[in-house]
């Protein structure tokens, strides 16, 4: 038996798997505590049998719990059956995710149509909670559910890691996100207050049919919780697309700036202001209005802008001697979603921030991780 704990395949489940609009647990934290967030999701370790025909498969049999809250008091608000079919909805959902991850030719893993289970429970576990039961059996090689190399966190001094397919707090019925957690481990999370401000999160639909937040180019932004961990250096990883022009992360602290997004003319640029001196790299020969990924990297007094899209593979670099490269980021909150008064008309899917510069070799990998999931190239 290759895999017999949920720990052994958790990466995969978190990154390609996990659907954003439930809290990702494991077996038994069910009633642990009982402020925990619903609805939850609960992954059973998988088990495994070898095929009677050996052809170095084997096949994985899971079951996944979607939990929700359920009470007497509030039944003539929410019926038993509604909590029930909302329930099932997030579960067929998170099953056709599964299914889209697992469609590429070059993934060889198959999911038994006549395996799957659905089940309808009430009181679970001694509390009040309504669940689905869902179970399903996968054959693949065991290597299609190891942890994926070259993830973001295989590297040192990484300070925000946000995605739109984790950690996302947002009401069901409008899809307002009010908060974004950070899954570094830095605790650099995002909020918004303001309803009118929230951006849209969308389940699926995005580049590779993925989560996204959508921004509506007026007002929409997520502000982080604690100042920017950024101190000098730095390499910030985003996943986008831009309508017409807007900003994807941007920090300021009087005129020392950090803007990765659009210019005044509609171009991406990553432009860096240590409050005297700019130094900008721009992509002035393709068109933004596509989904993209960019990488910039600010090493010392200069700075390298990747830009990818379906047609475009570009870089750019910018220096200036005059900059002053001991200026620090760190002594203001940093925004996901406008800056320098230019508002994201567009939709992010994700943002990962290096407190250094990486090398080439790193970038890469984390660029491939990113196309790997995106495929944005």
């Amino acid at each position: 038996m290759a895999i017999t704990r949920l720990t052994d395949i958790i990466t995969v489940f978190e990154s390609k798997w996990t659907y954003g609009d439930s809290k990702f647990g494991y077996d038994g934290e069910v009633n642990q505590d009982h402020d925990t967030q619903y609805p939850l999701m609960m992954v059973t370790p998988p088990e495994s049998i070898m095929p009677v025909v050996y052809e170095g498969r084997e096949e994985y049999t899971f079951e996944i719990n979607f939990y929700n809250l359920y009470s007497q008091a509030a039944q003539s608000v929410v019926t038993l059956q509604k909590r029930w079919d909302n329930l099932q909805d997030l579960s067929n959902e998170w099953l056709d995710m599964v299914l889209k991850n697992y469609q590429d030719v070059t993934v060889e893993a198959y999911l038994n149509d006549e395996s799957i289970e659905i089940e309808r429970i009430k009181d679970t576990k001694n509390d009040k909670l309504v669940q689905i039961k869902l179970v399903f059996t996968m054959s693949a090689f065991t290597k299609c559910f190891r942890p994926v190399s070259n993830y973001p966190s295989d590297f040192s001094d990484l300070v925000v890691w946000l995605r739109a397919d984790s950690g996302v707090t947002f009401d069901i019925p409008t899809k307002r996100v009010s908060a974004w957690s950070d899954s570094s481990g830095q605790s650099n999370s995002m909020v918004q207050t303001g309803l009118t401000k929230q951006p849209l999160r969308e389940g699926y639909g995005g580049q590779n049919d993925k989560a996204y937040f959508s921004f509506d180019g007026t007002n929409d932004s997520m502000v982080s919780s604690s100042n920017s961990p950024i101190t000098t250096d730095f390499t910030i990883f985003e996943v986008s697309k831009i309508i017409d022009t807007g900003m994807i992360f941007g920090y300021a602290n009087g005129l020392i700036a950090i803007d990765i997004g659009t210019d005044n003319s509609g171009f991406f640029a990553s432009t860096i202001n240590d409050g005297e001196h700019r130094i900008q790299a721009i992509n002035s020969s393709s068109s933004v209005e596509k989904n993209h990924m960019s990488v910039t990297r600010k090493s010392n007094k200069t700075v390298d802008m990747e830009y990818y899209d379906l047609q475009n593979s570009l870089l750019s670099t910018g220096t200036n001697a005059l900059f002053d490269p001991a200026v620090e980021f760190n002594t203001n909150t940093f925004i996901i979603g406008t800056a320098s008064s230019i508002v994201l008309n567009g939709n992010i899917q994700e943002v990962i921030v290096y407190n250094r510069a990486l090398t080439d070799s790193e970038i890469t990998n984390v660029r491939g991780y990113l196309n790997l999931k995106y495929k944005i190239y």
